[in-house]
């Protein structure tokens, strides 16, 4: 306990975004941001490499989406937790992401901040 991160890895697309990701996430105490991509491909390997508690997760991605990335990680690693952060919110995308093992799933344009909230109660759950 006590000295323990919660490690985090970010997946988004926009490099500006990314960016305030990193630093919203630098911001909360204990949490340490293990690695970033913004392709599906770069996505799964830097996941695997790392072996992050929770993953940021765009939906749209370069080249795919964040459901690419949840098939290929989640059924290996059910304990990593990923938070979908969208600025495409529809109830289907919603829905795919859930039964791929999604555990949030938030509107980027209105719900960033609950990130924040999120990753902070996940942090003192585990640790």
């Amino acid at each position: 306990m006590g000295n323990t991160q919660t490690r985090v890895f970010i997946v988004e697309d926009s490099p500006e975004v990314r960016q305030s990701l990193a630093d919203l996430l630098h911001g909360i105490d204990g949490v340490s941001v293990v690695g970033e991509a913004g392709t599906p491909d770069d996505a799964v390997a830097g996941i695997r490499r790392t072996g992050p508690d929770c993953v940021v997760l765009d939906f749209q991605l370069i080249g795919g989406t964040g459901v690419e990335v949840l098939r290929a990680i989640h059924p290996a690693s059910p304990e990593i937790v990923f938070v979908v952060l969208t600025n495409h919110p529809n109830a289907q995308y919603r829905r795919i992401c859930m039964e791929a093992g999604a555990r949030w799933f938030f509107d980027k344009s209105t719900e960033f901040r609950k990130l924040k909230d999120v990753i902070t109660g996940f942090h003192s759950v585990q640790h």
